[in-house]
């Protein structure tokens, strides 16, 4: 097998490659009005397109879908092989509840037995 292919087949396989994550993906930073879609996402940071980097400063949050997941903290972007590198400084988890200073116990009866 050869390690060459030609310039065409390589564009075409990077676009297929580059529509292939667009389309399963649904993970997306919302920062103010801005909606930018994340191509990639670890701990530490995330991947976008090339022209978002100058777009995201400061607290952003991620959703996935309709469904708010984390807000984090961006502190530096730069641009790497075509796409944003986006460095997360802290992350935290959004909660769906409020918190509590107690633990809730369960309060329903194992056998309740309706009133006749």
């Amino acid at each position: 097998m050869t390690d060459y292919l030609p310039d065409a087949v390589l564009k075409g396989l990077q676009d297929a490659r580059r529509l292939s994550t667009q389309r399963g993906n649904r993970l997306c930073v919302h920062d103010g009005d801005a909606v930018l879609r994340i191509r990639r996402f670890w701990g530490e940071g995330m991947a976008l397109d090339a022209g978002a980097c100058d777009l995201l400063r400061g607290r952003v949050d991620i959703y996935d879908g309709m469904r708010h997941l984390y807000q984090a903290l961006i502190t530096g972007t730069r641009i790497e092989d075509g796409e944003c590198i986006v460095d997360i400084k802290w992350l935290s988890l959004v909660s769906e509840t409020a918190p509590v200073d107690y633990a809730r116990l369960d309060q329903t009866p194992a056998g309740l037995l309706p009133r006749a």
